[in-house]
């Protein structure tokens, strides 16, 4: 599918607003286009996502935080499925994975829920990027808000989050 320009607009960074001005900083400190764009609407699901910016479920990164053992974890998933807890915390070597509250959200990621970035924290965050995202050429992150996004890829989501690449999800 193509992407459907006509339901986002690129606004100069200077115009976003604060969270995702940050993330538009973030992304211009890491490579040459820091573009987070706005959709006309804000979207809450990843299916919303899809069909605003007209491109397939999956090619949407879920950026969920999870505690384990008490510290922030950023589990950046493919739209198409849900992570499965029990085996993110065998990978990540923990009794459990528990879905952070919207505090804990916020104090860990300067984020609300809905707009969660991969980058522009406080302080970097421990991530997991789903390995099922490499399979879309252009993959969309939230941007900081509900209504922001940006482009980018498998490759440079990783790169940019310092994240571990992971299957997530048993399909």
């Amino acid at each position: 599918m193509a992407d459907n320009t006509e339901s986002f607009s690129t606004p100069p960074a200077d115009q976003l607003p604060p969270s995702a001005r940050r993330v538009a900083e973030s992304l211009a400190a890491v490579r040459a286009d820091g573009r987070v764009v706005v959709l006309t609407e804000p979207v809450r699901t990843a299916q919303a996502a899809a069909t605003a910016l007209g491109c397939e479920v999956g090619a949407i990164a879920n950026s969920l935080v999870f505690l384990a053992d008490g510290k922030p974890v950023l589990v950046l998933t493919s739209g198409r499925h849900r992570v499965d807890t029990a085996h993110v915390a065998g990978l990540l070597g923990v009794a459990a994975l528990d879905r952070a509250d919207p505090p804990s959200v916020r104090a860990a990621t300067g984020q609300a829920i809905g707009g969660v970035a991969p980058l522009g924290h406080p302080a970097p965050v421990r991530t997991l990027v789903d390995e099922a995202l490499a399979d879309y050429p252009t993959v969309w992150a939230a941007g900081g808000t509900p209504d922001t996004l940006f482009p980018t890829t498998f490759d440079e989501l990783v790169r940019i989050t310092g994240g571990k690449p992971a299957t997530v999800a048993r399909e």
